[in-house]
């Protein structure tokens, strides 16, 4: 039984034992008209037996998957012969992977066969892995049927008028929050440990200053050493440039049109006009990043070409204006939407309050509304520059792929995430500076975005207004 298929069927157990639970308590208190004697209601009762039904079903087949693979690899290690044993982790691992691929294959009935030449003998482990793993499978989808089955009748048996179910539903709860917490914790940790990782690795090839400061970034790295160019150059000022560059023309447009748009929604439309036109404005945000990418490289760009020369202007065919402008209309709805979600929180005595001192509706947003919303308006700018910075799809469609170090927004430009992708693609060793350099780029790009949020949060502090 698949796991998939196990995780559905204790699904289905758990909403049965929600419903088991709450009617074995009312059966306990002796009818409907009783439940007033229990301690905990009825759903409180069932909300305990769905988790003491779920909960260790789902935490044995987690443990079961860590450990399954291992004992069953240390099982069929220990089926082969002394020579396989002997050899090296490496070529063990690869002997091992290709008795997985037979595994997984059809095989013929070799029970009867004397041969024992290599390739036989990897046929007959993989007979052996086959049965090894219908074995576990069977083991652990009868262990964790029992597992939920008994927790299920360990807390019914112990129903009584007096039973807290609803101090141990509340305790059981507050849990799975906290793991959930934890959990993210440790991914954001892990994400951030495996970037760190292989930065290091880079940066024993590369010097950190030639990356960090270095103007030139041509990650080429020649197969053979009297090739020219074999040495590469790691300057990652052109990449961060560019991206600074693009995201500032993004933000250039989302930022006005996107708060002045959330203050006439909030105070100025209609709610019907509100109605009609919030939506539609958060359409923009469900649009694929490739069809916005198709409208800069097919529309924008060769307008922007157009118009510079006949002005007489060098532009060139893919330019940081016209990938920014793109990016800016796409995240519009980030700082709209989010903005006039903050200014709709401010409370409504203090829109109230100043109207009734004398000012008029402007002076009230300004000295009131926009203060007490800072922290929300600072919140939704910050999430509309982290989307402009890991934006990748418009920029190679309308910037290039170009690593020129420019502040001319006509020029054809590139950004950290698309060289990201570029590094990463292709047929190159994984251990190769120009592979690894991705990550070192991953790891300043999280430092650069990290450090945006500090400075955010310090502006906020400052310069927000607290209401009690």
């Amino acid at each position: 039984m698949t796991s998939t298929a196990l995780i559905l069927i204790i699904t289905l157990l758990t909403l049965g034992s929600y419903w088991y639970g709450m009617q074995r308590s009312i059966k306990v208190a002796g009818g409907v008209s009783q439940i007033k004697n229990m301690h905990s209601l009825p759903q409180q009762f069932g909300l305990l037996t769905a988790f003491c039904c779920g909960l260790p079903a789902l935490f044995l087949l987690l443990l079961w998957g860590i450990v399954e693979p291992i004992i069953i690899e240390s099982l069929l290690v220990n089926s082969l012969g002394k020579s396989v044993q002997a050899l090296s982790t490496a070529d063990l691992s690869l002997y091992l992977n290709d008795i997985r691929i037979m595994a997984g294959s059809a095989l013929s009935d070799l029970s009867n066969l004397s041969d024992l030449s290599n390739e036989v003998v990897k046929q007959q482990a993989a007979l052996y892995l086959r049965v090894l793993k219908d074995q576990a499978s069977m083991l652990k989808a009868g262990l964790i049927l029992i597992t939920a089955l008994a927790s299920v009748m360990f807390i019914v048996s112990r129903f009584k008028l007096s039973f807290s179910a609803r101090a141990l539903s509340e305790s059981v709860t507050k849990f799975l929050f906290l793991s959930c917490s934890i959990v993210a914790i440790f991914t954001t940790l892990g994400i951030l440990m495996s970037v760190l990782f292989e930065s290091l690795k880079f940066f024993q090839s590369v010097s950190t200053l030639d990356f960090l400061f270095g103007t030139t970034w041509s990650p080429q790295i020649a197969m053979r050493s009297e090739q020219v160019g074999s040495s590469g150059a790691f300057g990652a000022v052109p990449l961060f440039a560019g991206t600074m560059l693009i995201s500032f023309i993004a933000m250039t447009i989302a930022a006005p049109v996107g708060l002045l748009t959330a203050i006439y929604l909030s105070q100025y439309a209609s709610p019907t006009l509100r109605t009609v036109a919030k939506p539609m404005l958060e359409i923009l945000a469900g649009i694929p990043t490739v069809v916005y990418g198709f409208f800069a490289a097919l529309t924008v760009a060769p307008f922007i070409r157009d118009t510079g020369e006949a002005l007489g202007l060098n532009v060139a065919s893919e330019s940081a204006l016209a990938a920014g402008i793109v990016m800016g209309v796409m995240i519009i709805p980030f700082v709209s939407s989010l903005s006039d979600d903050a200014l709709n929180a401010v409370p409504q005595a203090l829109k109230e309050g100043s109207l009734a001192m004398g000012a008029t509706e402007s002076e009230t947003i300004k000295n009131v509304l926009l203060p007490a919303a800072l922290p929300g308006i600072i919140g939704a700018m910050l999430l509309a520059v982290s989307r402009a910075i890991g934006e990748t799809m418009i920029v190679v469609m309308a910037a290039g792929m170009a690593a020129n170090l420019t502040a001319n927004p006509l020029a054809a430009v590139t950004t950290v995430t698309v060289q990201i992708v570029t590094l990463l693609t292709g047929d190159q060793e994984f251990d190769s500076p120009k592979t690894l350099a991705a990550f070192a780029l991953g790891l300043m790009l999280f430092v650069t975005t990290l450090l945006l949020n500090v400075i955010a949060l310090k502006v906020v502090r400052k310069y927000r207004e607290q209401y009690d």
